[in-house]
């Protein structure tokens, strides 16, 4: 069981979220490839605002910038926006890179 399984959902909404708009094709493990579009993003996971048809417990591999392909699953889904938990914590300084790349506009991020 990885680190990040010990987590509860209440755990995860606490994660520092930052707004982003980066749209991602992900391998679900029964549809194949998907569109998706991140809205936010935690070191804990992301969430998505169009996805449509997926249900709690669905797994997709995503790239990210930084850290390449991750293994995310659902948490939760509610009408087309859903929420995915990563397989593993992504390092804070992995992390950190990866806003940068995803906001590069420095005045829309989060205090640090």
């Amino acid at each position: 069981m990885s680190a990040g399984a010990n987590l509860s959902v209440t755990d995860l909404r606490r994660a520092a979220r930052h707004p982003v708009d980066f749209p991602a094709i992900v391998e679900h493990f029964r549809h194949g490839d998907m569109n998706l579009h991140i809205a936010n993003i935690s070191a804990h996971g992301f969430m998505v605002d169009n996805g449509e048809g997926l249900q709690r417990g669905d797994r997709v591999i995503i790239r990210l910038p930084v850290v390449g392909r991750i293994e995310a699953y659902v948490i939760w889904a509610h009408d087309d926006r859903a929420g995915f938990q990563f397989e593993r914590i992504i390092r804070l300084d992995d992390f950190m890179a990866i806003i940068d790349t995803l906001q590069p506009n420095p005045r829309l991020r989060r205090p640090r």
